[in-house]
């Protein structure tokens, strides 16, 4: 059975992201951003390979964070942050061979986009990557006839409103 993860933590693992990725923006293409970039990869790459329940920042919500707070209202499933951390790699990536190959516009343009995502999930919870995963999941599914909800036209539905002649 995989390990349940208290989505405090990843909220955590996003803001500490975005601020990294803002140092990014406002520095690059310097060294800085480079070093930043490297290490934002790094971050990422451990959890796509080790899961998102044994990165360092997992380890200091563990130890630090998660002790002075109440119990979570509920814990979530590992694969959809695993696969957004995946996601945020392959921007990172795309960002620092950017600015790397002198293609800054791109650089900015993946940096900003790993921000907004990395932002959402820190402010409202809203974790883009694992929205994706939960789409890729429902549509690669098999549908069932049976259990379908995608209504034809010859099916009424309480909800269709019909116009009078």
């Amino acid at each position: 059975m995989t390990q349940q993860v208290d989505p405090r933590g990843l909220r955590l693992s996003a803001a500490i992201t975005s601020v990294v990725l803002v140092v990014v923006l406002l520095t690059a293409p310097g060294p800085l951003a480079v070093v930043l970039l490297v290490a934002q990869a790094a971050l990422f790459a451990t959890a796509v390979v080790r899961g998102v329940h044994r990165t360092p920042v997992a380890a200091l919500f563990r130890t630090v964070v998660r002790p002075r707070l109440a119990p979570p209202a509920h814990l979530e499933a590992p694969e959809p942050p695993r696969f957004a951390q995946a996601v945020g790699l392959l921007f990172t990536v795309v960002a620092l061979a950017a600015f790397a190959l002198g293609a800054p516009l791109l650089g900015f343009l993946a940096a900003g986009a790993a921000l907004v995502a990395a932002l959402l999930n820190a402010t409202i919870g809203l974790c883009l990557g694992c929205e994706l995963y939960l789409l890729g999941r429902h549509t690669l599914a098999s549908p069932d006839p049976q259990q379908s909800s995608i209504q034809t036209d010859a099916t009424p539905s309480p909800t269709r409103v019909r116009s009078t002649p």
